[in-house]
């Protein structure tokens, strides 16, 4: 039977199904629910602006899109966002969605960190950032109702939610800090890892090769 929360279907397809599995079993319990939210706010954003979008295909990038923070996927080399697009990738070719719908999901997943431009995109790519955006930074908070809001937390239920998503990220990318090089997780490194340095774009300009 499929599940609805807060008026959304949640994809019961044999892919959605092992897309969930494979997050339940990699995942801790907080990213497993905060990727439940992001489907489901995503979603209800879509729904509102009257985007058509793939649920599957959304559902799918919202539950890979951290995947790249847990152990089983996480690399040292790249950045957490791209662990988790490449791992979507190989599981939708795995399921024999290949071409520009697969593209479409590891582009989603890539950029969901960066502000504005996911959101000139393809629908299911704005939609994951929106989804993000909104669990994480509350940025259309008010978008979405007060009941449709308690209806997706009482499914998915935020306890402690921004310590210990702030937690996860630092854990997640603590090994790797180059990787943060112009990007919002520098500030995660800044504020709980001793003796970060961000990158300085200028000064890699000016300490180029290039003479002048």
């Amino acid at each position: 039977m499929t599940t609805i929360i807060a008026g959304v279907p949640v994809p019961d397809s044999d892919l959605a199904r092992e897309a969930g599995e494979l997050v339940r079993d990699a995942a801790s319990p907080l990213l497993f629910h905060h990727s439940r939210r992001v489907f489901l706010w995503g979603a209800l954003r879509g729904r509102a602006l009257g985007l058509d979008f793939d649920p599957e295909l959304l559902y799918v990038g919202a539950m890979f899109h951290d995947l790249g923070l847990t152990p089983r996927f996480r690399r040292t080399d790249q950045r957490f966002e791209i662990d988790g697009a490449d791992e979507a990738r190989r599981f939708l070719h795995a399921h024999g969605i290949t071409g520009e719908p697969a593209e479409r999901v590891w582009t989603g997943i890539a950029l969901h960190t960066t502000p504005e431009i996911p959101l000139r995109m393809a629908p299911e790519v704005a939609l994951i950032t929106r989804g993000v955006e909104l669990d994480v930074l509350g940025i259309g908070y008010h978008a979405v109702s007060e009941h449709e809001r308690d209806a997706v937390v009482a499914a998915h239920p935020r306890r402690e939610f921004k310590n210990r998503i702030l937690a996860a990220f630092t854990e997640g990318i603590r090994e790797r800090p180059e990787t943060t090089f112009g990007n919002v997780k520098a500030d995660v490194l800044e504020h709980f890892v001793p003796g970060f340095v961000r990158g300085d774009f200028v000064e890699a300009v000016n300490n180029s090769d290039w003479p002048q």
